[in-house]
């Protein structure tokens, strides 16, 4: 990413990359390999008839130890009826209700989908046996403000086997970490950084979390799920197998404010749009454009609201763009399917045999890799955003439209870029929402005339024509274009040179346009 940093060095504070979401699932194997529920069984000396009776009341063993802790600190339990509410905003909403220092914030139950065990036996009774099968089951969620990983949950399905999801936030890691180090020299809003008073060290930290002792951290947060496991396991005993099921890894490229990066951002989502292509894509997420590859490359781009997002995505790996926090500009790699990748290692059934590139895992032990390649994945991300540039001089594109033009037979004004309601024109029509859909009069209405939310009809009509009118002249100068058989307008090439010029300009200091022209 060098070259994307070099490219914008004048307006970026400091960059940091490392995990943001971490998704691991922990599964007994030894219960579901062939025989496995058999051999427990018998080791906890239950007959087969007595099948689900055994299993019905460890299930509840499970839930009221499981259930103890919170009801010890007194603390929410919910079980949801829906699969429709955001359990992370309602755990959040619960902690503002109920606020901690640290510890268990809530529990939140559901039904969900899970695999189970079933005693079958056949029509004529002279089979039967157990089998794995798709139910609904109650699974269990527990939110905490853990002491090293910060804002987390933790789930786990009540019946057997117990499989077990752990969500964390490598960001939240980190605020965590430095929290408890009475650190005040950062900022951050939601899961990002948006000052940084000592990047090095803050990228020292992050870089640090990938050689965790990930098996141990993660069964340490799985005994709190289940503080029984030992206790049912002890005819048999077995521990969870981790795999990350899923990881978000992501550089942050910290701008000096909002209206830095709203200059240029419009300009990046732009040349993702139109310039990058299925070969670009699979160079991103390290993979060659082979002529036998049948596989479907997706670019979507989406309006939120904070910003646009530009997402490619193949074969369940993605690599996209956005906006967070009105000044953090965040390139982000996740990675769902490993084996698209390559590690070198010995082959799976014999350690000490011959290193080798061979697919990538999705067993913790393979985390660094995913570190590397996402890494790989960003870096090269962003050295393409790079190649937005243009060399026409700052002053061309001020010249062109700080004079009157003509727009069919009338005199239009110039633009005036030092005047307070003509920047704030070219602001509004630069935020990143507007860089796919484009904009409509209502909608610069309302950034520039925030006030008027509650204004009489006739007031509703003024405000309207007056903005019409400056984005007649928006038009007339050639900064803003009609889109066909719409209401709508867009930035031009012109505008986006004008308003990234614009904006970069008025953020940097004499001395770094010094050294920039230089």
């Amino acid at each position: 990413m060098e070259r994307f940093v070099a490219r914008y060095r004048p307006l970026v504070t400091a960059v940091l990359s490392g995990f943001d979401r971490l998704v691991f699932r922990g599964h007994l194997l030894s219960l579901m390999r062939d025989g496995g529920m058999y051999f427990f069984l018998e080791a906890a000396k239950v007959r087969l008839l007595d099948f689900k009776d055994f299993v019905l009341t460890t299930t509840e063993r499970l839930k009221q130890a499981s259930l103890a802790e919170a009801r010890k600190l007194d603390r929410p339990v919910r079980y949801l009826d829906s699969p429709t509410i955001d359990k992370e905003d309602l755990a959040r909403q619960l902690l503002a209700e109920h606020p901690i220092e640290q510890g268990l914030i809530c529990v939140l139950t559901a039904l969900e989908p899970c695999m189970t065990f079933e005693y079958h036996r056949s029509q004529n009774r002279d089979e039967r046996g157990l089998r794995l099968r798709s139910s609904k089951c109650l699974h269990l969620y527990k939110y905490f403000l853990h002491p090293r990983f910060g804002f987390m949950n933790a789930r786990i399905q009540t019946w057997f086997p117990f499989n077990v999801q752990i969500c964390l936030n490598g960001r939240e890691w980190l605020a965590r970490q430095f929290e408890r180090e009475g650190r005040s020299d950062f900022t951050r809003a939601d899961n990002c950084f948006t000052w940084l008073g000592n990047p090095d060290l803050a990228q020292r930290r992050m870089t640090g979390q990938v050689s965790t002792d990930w098996p141990r951290a993660l069964d340490a947060i799985a005994r709190s799920l289940n503080p029984l496991h030992h206790t049912i396991f002890k005819p048999s005993p077995m521990n969870y197998s981790w795999s990350a099921y899923q990881t978000e890894w992501a550089t942050d490229v910290l701008f000096k404010d909002p209206r830095t990066l709203a200059g240029v951002y419009p300009l990046l989502v732009r040349h993702a749009m139109n310039h990058f292509k299925s070969p670009d894509v699979m160079r991103f997420l390290a993979r060659k454009a082979p002529g036998h590859f049948t596989g479907e490359i997706v670019t979507s781009f989406k309006d939120r609201a904070e910003g646009v997002r530009v997402k490619h995505w193949m074969r369940g790996n993605s690599v996209k763009m956005y906006d967070k926090a009105g000044s953090v500009l965040r390139v982000e790699t996740t990675i769902a399917r490993p084996t698209d990748f390559k590690v070198l290692r010995p082959p799976h059934d014999d350690p000490d045999g011959p290193l080798d590139w061979r697919p990538l895992r999705k067993g913790v032990a393979d985390l660094h890799r995913r570190a590397q390649v996402s890494q790989r994945s960003n870096d090269t991300s962003l050295d393409a955003l790079a190649a937005v540039d243009d060399t026409t001089p700052c002053s061309h594109l001020f010249d062109a439209v700080s004079r009157p033009v003509g727009d069919r037979g009338r005199r239009v004004r110039a633009l005036r870029l030092a005047d307070r309601d003509d920047v704030a024109l070219l602001e509004a029509i630069a935020r990143g929402e507007f860089a796919t859909s484009g904009f409509r009069n209502r909608d610069i209405r309302r950034l520039l005339h925030p006030s008027a939310t509650n204004a009489t009809p006739r007031e509703v009509r003024r405000l309207a024509a007056k903005t019409s009118r400056r984005l007649r002249l928006l038009r007339a100068h050639g900064v803003i274009s009609k889109v066909p058989k719409t209401h709508r307008y867009r930035l031009t090439a012109r505008g986006h040179l004008l308003t990234a010029a614009l904006f970069a300009t008025r953020a940097a200091n004499i001395k770094q346009l010094v050294a920039e022209a230089a």
